[in-house]
């Protein structure tokens, strides 16, 4: 299930840019280029993270962040030119989740973007929980921690079971091996080691008897779940 990010900022090219890359990552994207429009957005749409300029005409993000903590607790980002402390500390007293200080790099805005979605969302915080995922002919059953095969049952380890959750999770998405470590062994990444190959082609093994068929390499970057 596809999460929507609002992006709230005066700025095209910084929507323009935020919207590239969330894209990339499987999110839907709506866009609102001041506060008033935001905050209609936020009526009308169900949004799951809502990125705010703080320097927007009509609504300043500090605003629009209040109306939103009036019924919601979805993760919100404040992203603004203004980095000094003060403006941080002002937005998080009002209720942000994480603060952004313009220019920023998109890659680490997408880092700390999925970092707040997984952490609200893996809590239940909103209760999206998703109770089954589907992935070609593939079944994973959240409540069972179980996957199946044309409803046949696939023997996996709990650290093979979480990588295909992340997976299926995001099907076409490539994640690093620091990325799949780090969340079927629930460690820090820190030596490289073949901790990873060795589980994706047991894997593999377990899925079908083509290498590639479900868990396709992507060489320089890691893997990815092929969609079809």
């Amino acid at each position: 299930m596809a999460y929507t990010v609002l992006i709230a900022d005066d700025e095209k090219e910084i929507r323009e840019l935020l919207r590239l890359y969330l894209e990339k990552d499987g999110y839907q994207v709506v866009e609102a280029e001041d506060g008033i429009q935001a905050v209609k957005l936020l009526e009308k749409k169900e949004i799951d993270l809502a990125l705010l300029d703080i320097m927007m005409p009509g609504m300043d993000g500090y605003q629009v962040l209040k109306r939103i903590r009036e019924n919601s607790n979805i993760p919100v980002m404040i992203l603004s030119a203004k980095n000094q402390d003060v403006d941080k500390i002002l937005g998080l007293d009002l209720g942000a989740d994480d603060y952004l200080s313009k220019p920023f790099n998109p890659l680490e805005a997408m880092a700390r973007i999925n970092s707040n979605i997984r952490r609200f969302y893996s809590l239940g915080a909103k209760g999206k929980e998703i109770k089954e995922l589907k992935v070609k002919d593939l079944r994973l059953d959240t409540e069972a921690c179980a996957v199946y095969k044309n409803d046949t049952l696939i023997d996996l380890t709990s650290v093979e079971y979480r990588i295909m959750r992340m997976f299926m999770e995001n099907p076409g998405k490539v994640f690093t091996k620091q990325q799949l470590f780090e969340e079927g062994w629930g460690e820090e990444y820190i030596v490289a080691d073949n901790s990873i190959m060795v589980c994706i082609s047991k894997l593999r093994a377990k899925l079908s008897e083509e290498n590639d068929a479900y868990i396709k390499t992507i060489r320089g970057l890691g893997y990815r779940m092929e969609k079809e």
